[in-house]
């Protein structure tokens, strides 16, 4: 189609309007792959300047592969990386599987012997903690049939919170966890699908360390992916492929997508040993509230969660690890029935410190624990998995302060 209005012209496919749409506009799908809704106005030109068949999607066959390369396991959960376009809308829906990527991106089968399985396909808004118990579950069943290492394939707007739980529940880990996802779908020139999973699967089959790590792009170029700690990482921007940082902790290593080569940048990590037996831990209390303070909060968060029987709560305070002095009765009376209540910082970088100002000593004073340098991402999840690992509230507080999977770190420096 072409479209000439006020001076502009446009041209690409038509496309089917979505159902929320109305119909006064029409949309394209330029040659860039971005879809355009264009509105109709009386003085407005539209032509038809061609036809083509109706676009679908066939796989590739599948590359055979070189032989004696390690094994390792796809498993696709869902996500933009495991996108497509829906032609009856024009929206990208996550319905690739985990088979489809490997057949779509040959240069896998330069990398490793890939064995591909479909779990999950969810966008990443949509996961709960039972997602994450079924990756669990999953990554130990390939574990025990002897793969070499394990991509998890996720969409990235929960997936930092996933990769803490894969961290929580995978004990014992003999191989690494590479999280891996995508900023932009696979129809856009500007996609970093197919770098990022090759990037994830050469470092799953080459990573001395075996740890629950996520792998992304490190800036804007297609050169670099950066392997974060999964307890470590935020995503920092909606749509830059440079969108992960390692935060309040270097990042575990650099793959090189040009050279092949993976670069060690935090030696401290657990190595990698097939002879460890993996243990999964995958138990969660749902019942875990995490909320933001701002001025002028109401208390009325906390009467509602102790009516509700919430479990457990992470506050993000301010600075130090501060929230106002009108919310502190209403704390109170929380930890008084038995809720754990974590204290953790809206900033980025350093560590909740509660004992320099008056305000975070009384909230120490009352009961809330100082979660030291944790995310709050992290820091939620870690409460519903400790909860659920023990009904005993010292028991839980405990585990809550003990560095599981690298959660906390040992000092933060005025550089972090």
């Amino acid at each position: 189609m072409r479209i000439q209005r006020e001076g502009e012209t446009y041209e690409g496919g038509l496309m089917p309007r979505s159902e929320s749409g109305d119909d006064l506009h029409i949309v394209i799908k330029l040659g860039s792959g971005y879809n355009i809704g264009v509105k109709i106005t009386p003085t407005t030109k539209v032509a038809k300047i061609g036809s083509g068949a109706k676009p679908s999607f066939i796989a590739p066959e599948r590359p055979a592969g070189k032989s004696g390369l390690e094994r390792v396991d796809i498993i696709s959960t869902g996500g933009t990386i495991a996108s497509r376009v829906d032609y009856r809308t024009g929206a990208v829906q996550p319905a690739l599987s985990a088979d489809d990527l490997y057949s779509a991106v040959p240069a896998l089968s330069e990398i490793a012997d890939i064995r591909a399985h479909i779990l999950y396909s969810e966008l990443s808004e949509n996961m709960t903690p039972k997602h994450w118990v079924g990756m669990a579950g999953k990554i130990q069943e390939v574990v025990k049939s002897g793969t070499h290492g394990v991509v998890i394939c996720h969409g990235t707007d929960t997936m930092a919170y996933t990769s803490a739980a894969l961290s929580f529940m995978l004990r014992n880990l003999p191989i690494p966890v590479i999280l891996v996802g995508s900023q932009r779908s696979s129809d856009r020139p500007s996609s970093d699908a197919a770098t990022n999973l090759l990037g994830a699967v050469a470092i799953s089959s080459k990573a001395p360390f075996a740890e629950v790590a996520v792998a992304m792009h490190d800036g804007p170029s297609d050169k670099t992916i950066t392997v974060h700690r999964g307890t470590k990482v935020r995503k920092c921007h909606t749509s830059g492929r440079y969108a992960f940082k390692s935060i309040n902790s270097p990042p575990l290593a650099k793959y090189d997508l040009e050279k092949s080569y993976l670069e060690i940048v935090d030696s401290n990590f657990h190595g990698r040993d097939p002879k460890r037996s993996l243990e999964t831990k995958t138990n969660f209390n749902e019942k875990v509230l995490l909320t933001k303070f701002y001025p002028g909060m109401s208390s009325s968060i906390f009467e509602w969660a102790i009516k509700e029987g919430y479990s457990g709560m992470v506050v993000e305070g301010t600075g130090l690890g501060h929230v106002s002095i009108r919310l502190r009765d209403s704390i109170k009376k929380a930890i008084e029935t038995g809720m754990l209540v974590g204290m953790t910082s809206q900033c980025l970088w350093g560590r909740v410190n509660m004992n320099v100002y008056s305000t975070g000593r009384d909230l120490l004073a009352i009961g809330v624990i100082p979660l030291e340098d944790m995310l709050p991402e992290t820091a939620l999840v870690k409460v519903m998995w400790a909860l659920g690992q023990t009904k005993e509230p010292e028991q839980a507080k405990k585990l809550l302060l003990t560095n599981v999977a690298g959660e906390i770190s040992q000092r933060t420096t005025l550089d972090d």
